[in-house]
């Protein structure tokens, strides 16, 4: 009788222990955003315009006010308003047409579930 309590026991503890182990491996889960800068062509980076497009998901339960971000005129002060309302800095792309043309950045940030 002693022997089973025993193995129950172990059971048990297997059984919880594999429980929380399961529960440490969980997928983090992220919201991304998209964040345009649209900077002066030949300007040394001059920002023309930042833009937030509206339908992005991830802006339904942020804090992310789009007006505020879209009156800023410097990256520096997009990037550390993203910061402060906790949008983790993930990438940037650049896309370059033509020489004259305005260069249109890419900013993507993350966000924890």
């Amino acid at each position: 009788m002693r022997k089973m309590i025993k193995v129950i026991s172990f059971i048990i503890v297997l059984f919880v222990s594999n429980v929380i182990v399961a529960q440490e491996n969980q997928i983090v889960k992220y919201d991304f955003l998209e964040v345009i800068v649209i900077q002066k062509a030949n300007k040394r980076g001059k920002v023309k315009k930042i833009e937030i497009q509206e339908d992005q998901i991830a802006l339904k339960n942020s804090s992310i006010v789009i007006k505020d971000v879209e009156d800023l005129k410097q990256t520096s002060d997009m990037l550390m308003y993203m910061n402060q309302a906790n949008w983790e800095y993930v990438d940037r792309r650049a896309i370059i047409t033509e020489d004259n043309d305005p260069v249109w950045m890419s900013y993507i940030f993350r966000k924890r579930r």
